[in-house]
C-alpha cells in the first residue's frame, strides 16, 4: 500500500484537465477546501474537524487515504474531488469511513478486493458538463490499475426528513437491494427503514425523478444498496450505501464508466 508511489502518477491529461492524486499537503488542502465550499458551505455540512477559519473540510481519514484531483488545466485550480480508500489504508485508519454508518461485515469478508469512495464533488461552474466524465476516466484508471473488483461507499440525499423521501427510498429497497452476499446493513444507532411505501403502490417514475443525479449514475451502471438508510445529523444527509461489481458491467456500461463515449 504505497501511497508515496501512486502520488507521483498523472492518471489522465485532457486538452482541459488533468486528473492525479494529491502530492502536496497544499492540493490536499486544496481537495478539503472544495469539500468545504460543497458540503458546508452548499449543503449545511458540520463536523468536529471541520477548519471553519481556513475553510478546510477535514476528518481523521484524510491522511491516511489517496485523494483524486480533477484539475483545470487553465487555472491550475482543484475543481472535483474523488476521496479513495483501499483495503490497506483503512487498517492504517482504523477502518473505513463507512463503517461509521454501516456494518460492513459481507463485504469486507467477500474475500474481493474492495474500494471506498467517498467526498466526491464538483465545483458549481464544473456540473453538467464533461468535468465528471473526466474524474470518472482517473477513477477507472486508478481501479484498474489496483485491480479492484468492487466499489462501494455512503451516497447521500439532501435533508434528514424519511417521509420526505420515501418514494426514492423505497425504489431503492424494492428494486436494488444489494444480493444477500453482499448485503450489508445500516447501525441501528441511525437505522432507517426504506421500504416505506409498497411496492404495488410506488410511482417509480416520479421516485426516479427525485434521486440524485450521482446516485442515479451507479445505478444505471449496475449498482445496488445495502439493508436501510442512515441519517446522518452532522451533514443533514440521508446516505445510503451504493455498491458496484466491476466485474458485471457490460462493455457499454464500463464504457460509460471510464469516460468513454458509449
Amino acid at each position: 500500500c504505497d501511497r508515496r508511489r501512486n502520488q507521483l502518477m498523472t492518471i489522465a491529461k485532457a486538452a482541459e484537465f488533468e486528473v492525479r492524486l494529491a502530492r502536496t499537503q497544499a492540493e490536499l488542502h486544496a481537495a478539503q477546501r472544495l469539500r468545504y465550499d460543497v458540503f458546508v458551505t452548499e449543503l449545511g455540512a458540520g463536523g468536529s474537524l471541520v477548519d471553519h477559519d481556513n475553510r478546510l473540510e477535514v476528518d481523521q481519514y484524510d491522511d491516511f487515504v489517496d485523494h483524486l484531483l480533477l484539475i483545470d488545466r487553465k487555472t491550475a485550480q482543484t475543481v472535483g474531488v474523488y476521496r479513495l480508500i483501499r483495503r490497506c489504508m483503512a487498517t492504517r485508519a482504523g477502518g473505513f469511513y463507512s463503517e461509521n454508518e454501516y456494518d460492513l461485515t459481507a463485504l469486507k469478508s467477500s474475500g474481493r478486493e474492495i474500494l471506498e469512495l467517498g467526498r466526491s464533488c464538483l465545483h458549481p461552474s464544473y456540473r453538467g458538463g464533461i468535468a465528471m466524465h473526466q474524474l470518472w476516466a482517473g477513477l477507472a484508471s486508478y481501479v484498474a490499475q489496483h485491480q479492484i473488483e468492487i466499489l462501494f461507499g455512503v451516497a447521500s440525499f439532501h435533508g434528514t426528513q424519511a417521509d420526505a423521501l420515501a418514494e426514492p427510498l423505497a425504489l431503492l429497497h424494492h428494486a436494488y437491494l444489494a444480493p444477500p452476499e453482499l448485503r450489508v446493513t445500516a447501525l441501528p444507532k441511525a437505522r432507517q427503514r426504506m421500504d416505506l411505501i409498497p411496492a404495488d403502490t410506488l410511482n417509480r417514475r416520479q421516485a426516479m425523478v427525485q434521486m440524485p443525479s450521482l446516485i442515479k449514475a451507479y445505478l444505471r451502471l449496475g449498482g445496488c444498496v445495502g439493508e436501510g438508510a442512515f441519517i446522518d445529523h452532522d451533514f443533514n444527509t440521508t446516505d445510503v450505501l451504493l455498491m458496484l461489481d466491476t466485474a458485471r458491467l457490460s462493455e457499454r456500461q464500463a464504457k460509460i464508466y471510464s469516460g468513454q463515449p458509449a
